[in-house]
């Protein structure tokens, strides 16, 4: 009888075994089943660009043409740089783009150059005006404009479609959610950290000050990185150093590019205030939040770290 019990014992044991086994193959292949496939652009690809014309994209572009810096950064964080043969004057980032050929300025492209580069796609942005987009076409060269409202969703609209455009939809996807969870840690860092005031310098002196008056995407990175804007009361950019010495703000972020920095000491008016005697001004890379492109997230990121600098001890 003990031996009986032994033997079925044995077997049940058995079956449990190949049971579990059989369900563990089962799991493992519900999971390989489940695996994200990539996504990719099926070609011709219809796309409505930003002049909302339908533009028709037969295949996967292999010679690139970018009219706008926004665009050319996007071309590289989507890993398509080695696809870009040519790039306006403005184009500086990444550092590699510099060896591209460029083909003029934003809004005054040579047309000659454009064709002799023989794109199999010319994506341009904010700026491009209509006249110079007829023109190419007229020469059978495919234009598609891509930009979206200055905002964090406009840009994020920017990088998704170029993902289709270009065939790196998952890329684009990643670039798109690394800048949400960079501003989630940004906004959460600065959360109840108080609102030091800011004046944040577009540029001044004899043709005029300018600054992020209250209706500008800057204006709302300056309260997103806990700032208060001081240029509230304003609009269209336009401003006067009386206003900022009546204000005098806590502080002063000017770009770190063309000595703005050394100049702004001793400007007349602006020397006079006490961010600048305290020695509370600051410099930044204004292109990265001049751009509606990838490094935008970063850009938030720098102003909530001069703003506030004790949150990301």
């Amino acid at each position: 009888m003990t031996k009986l019990k032994k033997i079925i014992i044995g077997i049940l044991s058995l079956i449990i075994i190949v049971s579990l086994t059989a369900c563990g193959k089962d799991v493992k292949n519900e999971n390989e089943n489940t695996t994200k496939q990539p996504v990719t652009t099926t070609y011709p690809l219809k796309i409505k660009d930003s002049y909302e014309r339908e533009v028709t994209i037969d295949k996967e572009p292999e010679r690139i043409i970018s009219l706008g810096p926004n665009i050319t950064e996007a071309i590289y964080a989507l890993g398509k740089g080695d696809k870009l043969v040519g790039r306006t004057d403005f184009c500086d980032y990444p550092e590699e783009v510099k060896s591209v050929e460029s083909i003029g300025s934003l809004q005054t492209p040579s047309i000659e150059k454009i064709v002799d580069l023989n794109p199999d796609i010319v994506i341009a942005s904010t700026h491009f005006p209509k006249d110079v987009l007829k023109k190419l076409e007229d020469l059978g060269i495919k234009v598609v404009a891509l930009y979206g409202e200055e905002s964090f969703d406009g840009a994020y609209n920017t990088l998704e479609k170029m993902g289709q455009v270009l065939n790196t939809n998952d890329k684009a996807k990643e670039v798109v959610d690394g800048m949400k969870e960079k501003v989630e840690y940004v906004t959460s860092k600065v959360q109840g950290k108080g609102t030091p005031s800011v004046y944040y310098v577009i540029d001044f002196g004899q043709y005029g000050d300018y600054t992020a008056t209250k209706e500008t995407f800057i204006r709302n990175m300056i309260v997103m990185a806990g700032g208060k804007n001081v240029a509230d009361d304003a609009e269209g950019w336009k401003y006067s150093v009386e206003k900022v010495l009546e204000k005098n703000p806590d502080m002063v972020i000017v770009s770190k590019y063309f000595d703005t920095k050394e100049r702004i000491k001793v400007a007349t008016g602006y020397k006079d205030l006490d961010a600048i005697k305290k020695g509370n001004l600051f410099e930044i890379d204004n292109n990265m939040l001049d751009r509606q492109g990838p490094r935008l997230a970063d850009g938030l990121e720098a102003l909530a770290k001069i703003i506030h600098p004790e949150a990301f001890k």
